[in-house]
Order: structure tokens, then sequence, then C-alpha cells
């Protein structure tokens, strides 16, 4: 798999607001994965999380990850970012979930009552998606 740094291409993919798909890794070895905000910033991703998420637990046991990042306008073209929690922070004045609320609603995080953690994953490699659908063809099993 490709090192960083990311083509700009993908740069430009994954600096917008699109989907994406957190997978960490439970005690026993079992993937989990969940939908999450995310942002990039230096060629690092920052995701935060609710203090009674199961994946934060999970991070503090092992901090390898992967992020998957789909296009929102073609869900064909994407990239997962594989690599490691650098750190767990907490975010005690909701700095970085408001971040990440404007990024993806434009309005602050409304509820203001929990305990959020934030994380920072370094890119040790990534791998990406950018052709169109498959292409049905007479006898494929994506002709209908």
């Amino acid at each position: 798999m490709p090192r960083p740094p990311l083509s700009d291409e993908l740069e430009a993919l994954i600096v917008e607001p699109n989907p994406a798909v957190i997978a960490t890794l439970r005690g026993d070895g079992s993937p989990h994965t969940a939908a999450t905000w995310y942002d990039w910033e230096n060629g690092r991703v920052l995701v935060n999380m609710d203090e009674s998420r199961r994946r934060l637990a999970y991070l503090g046991n092992d901090p390898r990850v992967a992020l998957t990042v789909l296009s929102s306008g073609d869900w064909y073209k994407h990239v997962s970012l594989i690599g490691r929690v650098i750190s767990l922070d907490d975010d005690t004045d909701l700095a970085d979930i408001d971040r990440l609320a404007i990024r993806y609603t434009g309005r602050t995080y409304p509820e203001r009552d929990r305990r959020r953690v934030s994380a920072w994953i370094e890119i040790d490699s990534w791998h990406a998606w950018a052709q169109s659908p498959p292409v049905a063809r007479r006898g494929s099993r994506w002709a209908s």
C-alpha cells in the first residue's frame, strides 16, 4: 500500500466533509466499525467521541485504526487511511467536537453535558478507488 503523502486528488476528497467509517479493534482482535465525523489537518485525522463510545475503549487498548472516506457524490470514489492514534485527549472546552459539527452541519455541537475525547490519527499507509461503478455486461452479475 502507498505511504503518505496522498495525491492532490485524494487530498481534495478528504478535505471535504464526506461520509466516513472508522474501524477499531476489539480486545479479541475482531473489527468494530462506526460512522464518524472527521477532519484532516497536516496529514493527520481528527475524530471525536463521547466518553461512552466503545471505540474509545478499544483505542485505549490498541491504537490501530482505519478510516474510509467516501465521496458523497460517488461512493465508488473513496480512500482508506490506515494508521494509529497518537493521542487521546479530553475535549474539555468542546472545541474539537464543535469544529467537527460546524464542518458537517454548520452549527456547534448541541449536547454540552457529556465528556468528549479527541483522537489524532497518524497515517501509515492508504489505498483508494476512484473508478466508475461496474458496467453491466451481458452475462455478468451486474446485468439485469
